[in-house]
């Protein structure tokens, strides 16, 4: 197993899906939110639009993670549960 990586359920309620990833823990949470946007919008071949106003919560706990704070600098971990909202 990689320990440079977490893997995280990823929930976007916009488009009513879940995703498992697995996410560097040494990115910073705004650079990991991006990439994961830009995946997303490939995935849904354009449907998913970007939004300034976006954030990843924390599922268990409704907490915004702050997008300056490295991945490592959360409380993320293996099986961590996150809403892209």
């Amino acid at each position: 197993m990689n320990k440079n990586k977490i893997l995280i359920e990823l929930e976007v309620p916009l488009i009513e899906k879940k995703y498992d990833l697995f996410i560097p823990i040494n990115k910073k949470v705004g650079t990991v939110k991006s990439l994961i946007e830009k995946a997303l919008i490939e995935l849904t071949d354009n449907y998913y639009e970007i939004k300034e106003d976006t954030n990843l919560y924390s599922k268990d706990t409704g907490n915004i993670y702050d997008v300056n704070l490295t991945i490592r600098d959360t409380d993320l971990q293996n099986g961590s549960r996150i809403i892209l909202l």
